[in-house]
């Protein structure tokens, strides 16, 4: 379960203080599937941001799992980003001189959940998440050498290297046509389904929003149901 507590995020800016988020509460059941949607500018990014253990709040608490990630340090917090956690930001990201199969296996690579685990077997899984996002034929491209929507689905692949209980995705189908953004759908239900995995979707297209569970508004940093 994630449970958020009462978290504000307040930047000063100059003379001003700029409230990003204000008083949000949220609990989200494990295996839920739930979407955010709101105007730029409305705290949805900050709050995915809080959420992954990557913006501290000015106030407030997220606990997953009966964890305050708050309270842990830098290290710990690191730790648990990197197994429990998969993210996919607005954008690709992808470190260019790596090949697309390296990129995808990276964070595992250099994560406590090798144990003893070989390469291959991590590059094999790796494989098989680009197959299934229709990229087989790309493993040993350069992130130079793929389309815009390519990059996407590679670094969409990349957040589910790790097999994280948590799924934070910012405008994940952002710059995929309308098939590969349904096939994408497809994808992210069928693992919600099958591994129970959470995810917290945040998105402008309310046709997108209302293919999950639940839908939530954000406006001017209040999150409403």
């Amino acid at each position: 379960m994630i449970q958020i507590r009462d978290i504000w995020k307040v930047y000063d800016v100059g003379d001003q203080k700029i409230e990003a988020l204000r008083s949000v509460t949220l609990e989200i059941e494990r295996g839920s599937f739930v979407s955010i949607v709101g105007h730029s500018g409305s705290g949805k990014t900050t709050l995915l941001s809080v959420l992954g253990g990557l913006t501290k709040p000015t106030r407030g608490s997220v606990l997953i799992e009966g964890i305050d990630i708050w309270g842990l340090d830098d290290k710990e917090l690191s730790s648990f980003r990197n197994e429990k956690i998969g993210f996919i930001f607005q954008f690709a990201s992808l470190l260019p001189t790596l090949r697309v199969i390296d990129n995808v296996s990276l964070p595992i690579i250099f994560s406590s959940r090798m144990n003893g685990r070989g390469r291959r077997d991590v590059y094999a899984y790796a494989g098989e998440i680009l197959s299934t996002l229709g990229l087989s034929h790309k493993l040993n491209a350069f992130p130079s050498e793929l389309s815009g929507g390519q990059q996407r689905r590679v670094a969409i692949a990349r957040a589910f290297i790790n097999r994280p209980s948590i799924i934070v995705a910012d405008e994940p189908t952002g710059d995929l046509d309308a098939q590969n953004e349904a096939e994408v759908m497809e994808f992210f239900s069928r693992v919600n389904e099958q591994e129970k995995t959470t995810f917290l979707l945040v998105t402008h297209n309310l046709d997108l929003a209302k293919m999950t569970d639940r839908v939530f508004h954000m406006r001017d940093g209040v999150l409403l149901d």
